[in-house]
């Protein structure tokens, strides 16, 4: 009977998980529906941008005006921007981001890291608690913007890592994060936030056309460049917190088909034992009759 009793309470305990997982599937489906649509709408006009931005850094390149968020330099003094969560039960999301960013570290900067002209700059609970427990320089964290994910908060942090670059007090800044793709697969990207490249890559298309500046190249610099770097990192945030939501939907839609299971395969070994016991009762019932008849 004790074994009955631990059973029965085991398959209580798992209903109740599978409740609140279940619960906590839903809450995530609904953030996830709300914010996706938010990166599907912003994707277009910021790729779009970032595009013009390139075409406009390498048209910059072949003539005098200055351009500070594109001065390319040995990079001495590194900045990596780490984007996490504020919470886990979103699977392997934070652990993938964290081990990128000790991969980078130890491959890509090994040298400024020994110098101590490495720093790291947290948006997410889950990294602060990481790297504050090692040996790295950092930035004040971040971690507030997600609670109140908006352009406006995400472009005061992106404007003092602008400010940073623009003052020589960094010379490459890295965007270390999980890029949505369905709620299923996120994509972990390490894309240069600055220097503004001229050179593009295969993953960014360039057109070749040739733009007439309006009201002239210094304006253009001191507008449309802050602004599509402000745009860019504010994608890069908002594409890790939606795809923070499909992590956290997926986990909890298997945690919860883990729990079916569990409670399907309890309930066959509560069926098997109390079968198992009632049948031994029987047994003694027979036993003591055929006994006091002998």
């Amino acid at each position: 009977m004790a074994n009955l009793k631990a059973i029965r309470i085991r398959i209580t305990s798992v209903k109740s998980t599978r409740q609140i997982t279940s619960a906590m599937k839903m809450v995530s489906a609904a953030k996830l529906r709300k914010a996706q649509d938010k990166i599907v709408r912003l994707r277009p006009y910021a790729n779009k941008l970032h595009e013009i931005l390139v075409g406009l850094s390498q048209s910059l390149s072949e003539t005098e005006v200055d351009n500070i968020y594109g001065r390319v330099s040995s990079p001495e003094k590194v900045l990596i921007v780490v984007i996490t969560s504020n919470r886990g039960l979103c699977g392997a999301f934070n652990t993938n981001v964290i081990k990128e960013a000790r991969r980078v570290i130890s491959e890509n900067y090994s040298e400024q890291y020994k110098k101590g002209n490495l720093k790291v700059l947290t948006i997410g609970k889950k990294g602060f608690d990481y790297f504050r427990k090692q040996k790295v320089n950092m930035l004040p964290e971040q971690n507030n913007l997600l609670h109140d994910l908006t352009f406006d908060h995400v472009a005061r942090a992106a404007e003092q890592v602008m400010s940073s670059f623009a003052t020589g007090e960094f010379d490459r800044v890295d965007l270390i994060y999980n890029q949505f793709k369905n709620a299923a697969v996120q994509n972990l990207t390490n894309e240069v936030f600055l220097p503004v490249e001229s050179n593009t890559d295969d993953n960014v298309k360039t057109s070749n056309i040739d733009y007439i500046y309006e009201p002239n190249q210094e304006e253009i610099i001191k507008e449309l460049i802050p602004k599509s770097l402000k745009i860019q990192f504010y994608k890069a945030v908002l594409d890790s917190f939606v795809a923070e939501h499909g992590a956290r939907m997926t986990a909890m839609h298997k945690a919860t088909d883990n729990a079916t299971s569990m409670i399907r395969d309890l309930t066959l070994q509560y069926n098997k034992a109390r079968q198992a016991t009632i049948t031994n009762q029987i047994l003694e019932v027979v036993s003591g009759a055929e006994a006091l008849r002998g």
